[in-house]
């Protein structure tokens, strides 16, 4: 394919020297005249380990070149700019800016079909709201019909890049429209990864999750590391053996969106490590936060229930998991003891406790906490249906999941448990908590 790379600097030069290499015929194009000299004599304008090898032999075999101009459009233009941070902290969309205009008018003058792919990484919105309708306006043609869009983010790391892009662990492509997906999926024909196939938004958020989370890691083990040598334990022989758990540690377990953690665990230790990090007069701003994130969240879910403006509430599952009966910090009780305090009527359900037969430290959480439970609990899904306005689902559950499917009376549902699956119809008045 013949294909244009915007902005030659470092996502943009491995991405042009790599597509090369795959048997496409690039055209690099950049503003700076120094960069698209070193690019045509076959040297790389940064250093990376290998890169200026494959710009050398993509040069040497005419698949590669660099020029100042943008000239005839190529079947896929692939906006690589940079997106610096603005000094109060937002996206400067500059450069991203300057090129979608050059491209719009490239555009207008063209009578072929091409496509627009975006690897800039950009916030989500910033393509459907800003790129699209200036390529649209600048144009003057019909976005998914006479041109395509993608939105297609990079995963490079400095000093790997190029085996990362032949290595990548998914290719992420959000399209505007079939057709265009299709397009730019042909780039990456001979890269043996996963195809995700996705929204542009999606595609936009992706990126921010995987730095996000990169940079929490960095942050965990450190705070780890601090903690460990202020009591004398070796820090890296903590983390080798966890990460050696990919069951939990290191796997997609606990990385699906839904209610605040509770339980008889997280919590508890939760506390503890922060309190002998103080102890030990360390800061541990990550770890610290954690309880607090998890309270917020917690407050969420009440807002929703106090947004929808109804007083009789209905609870489905009242232990802190399913396929337990343990109430100890359930955020589920917690949100119900809320819910009471603020004067809500509540009437609840849950199978799998049977507050005859809770003992021990369950037994006196919950005396404790909400002493009159027990005059709330329903025998049945239908009975908490008939006494509520508004229904929360707080855990996982077959039974949970057949009563709301099939609920038809226009009742509310807050879902803090993801309930129902995609392939599901979903009730026409239904709200996840964060979903």
């Amino acid at each position: 394919m013949k294909v244009h790379v915007f902005g030659m600097g470092y996502v943009g030069c491995v991405t042009s020297a790599c597509l090369a290499q795959l048997g496409h015929d690039v055209t690099g194009i950049d503003t700076d005249p120094d960069k698209v000299a070193l690019v045509n004599s076959g040297q790389s304008p940064l250093i990376e380990p290998g890169l200026e090898l494959l710009i050398l032999a993509g040069v040497k075999a005419g698949r590669l070149r660099a020029q100042r101009e943008i000239g005839p459009l190529g079947d896929v233009c692939i906006i690589c700019v940079g997106t610096p941070s603005n000094h109060n902290g937002s996206l400067c969309l500059d450069h991203v800016h300057r090129v979608a205009a050059s491209l719009g008018d490239a555009l207008r003058a063209s009578k072929g079909y091409h496509v627009v792919n975006v690897r800039s990484t950009v916030l989500p919105g910033t393509v459907e709201e800003i790129i699209i309708p200036l390529l649209a306006e600048r144009s003057g043609k019909v976005p998914g019909t006479d041109f395509g869009v993608c939105m297609n983010p990079e995963f490079l790391r400095e000093t790997t890049a190029v085996a990362d892009f032949h290595a990548p662990p998914f290719t992420v492509i959000g399209s505007l429209d079939t057709r265009s997906g299709a397009t730019v999926a042909e780039l990456y024909d001979e890269i043996l990864a996963p195809m995700e196939r996705t929204t542009i938004r999606v595609a936009e958020m992706i990126k921010y999750a995987c730095n996000a989370f990169h940079a929490m890691k960095v942050c965990f083990a450190n705070e780890i590391g601090v903690l460990s040598k202020s009591l004398g334990i070796d820090s890296h022989a903590v983390m080798d053996v966890f990460c050696k758990d990919t069951k939990l540690n290191l796997s997609s377990y606990y990385l699906k969106p839904g209610f605040a953690f509770g339980g008889s665990c997280l919590p508890k230790d939760l506390r503890a490590i922060s309190h002998r990090a103080r102890k030990q007069d360390l800061e541990l701003p990550l770890l610290s936060s954690l309880l607090e994130s998890n309270r917020r969240h917690l407050e969420h879910a009440f807002d929703l229930v106090t947004e929808s403006g109804c007083k009789r509430v209905g609870v489905l599952g009242l232990s802190f998991k399913a396929g337990t009966d343990d109430l100890r910090e359930s955020p589920t009780v917690l949100l119900i003891e809320k819910l009471l305090g603020k004067g809500y009527q509540l009437a609840i359900y849950d199978a799998e406790v049977s507050m005859s037969q809770l003992i021990g430290a369950n037994r006196r959480y919950i005396e404790r906490t909400i002493p009159h439970i027990s005059s709330l609990v329903r025998s049945s899904i239908a009975e908490v249906f008939a006494n509520s306005q508004v229904v929360v689902v707080s855990k996982k559950n077959r039974e949970f999941q057949e009563a709301i499917a099939n609920l038809s009376d226009g009742k509310l549902i807050i879902d803090l448990a993801r309930i129902l699956p995609d392939s599901m119809m979903r009730p026409a008045n239904y709200e996840g908590i964060c979903w």
